[in-house]
């Protein structure tokens, strides 16, 4: 069991080929006791994204907080504040802030 204060946990940025403006923090992780699985919570500043890309796991995704774009297999759907999303194992995917604000949401993943 864990409890977390994720307001005292730090974003940290988050590099590499494609990624622009991106932090993250763990949210809770196989450490915390939850065996297979990470929940993390990204935050994408204006302007930024992750890069378009696809794996073989899935992806479950919450938005909390600003306005994005997420592309899913060539499609691009408007999300916002209380959107929810499912991304299938290897389908090409890609996510964007596409407001002028932060744009945050909980990104739930089997552990790497």
């Amino acid at each position: 069991m864990a409890v977390i204060d994720l307001t005292k946990v730090p974003f940290k940025p988050v590099s590499g080929p494609g990624v622009e403006n991106a932090s993250m923090k763990m949210a809770v992780s196989p450490a915390d006791g939850w065996q297979g699985w990470a929940m993390r919570v990204f935050e994408l500043a204006p302007g930024g994204k992750a890069p378009a890309h696809e794996h073989p796991w899935p992806h479950i995704n919450y938005f909390l907080e600003g306005e994005g774009t997420v592309m899913i297999g060539g499609v691009d759907y408007e999300v916002a504040a209380g959107f929810s999303g499912y991304i299938p194992a290897n389908t090409y995917h890609q996510i964007k802030n596409r407001g002028d604000k932060p744009f945050k949401f909980i990104c739930i993943v089997p552990e790497d």
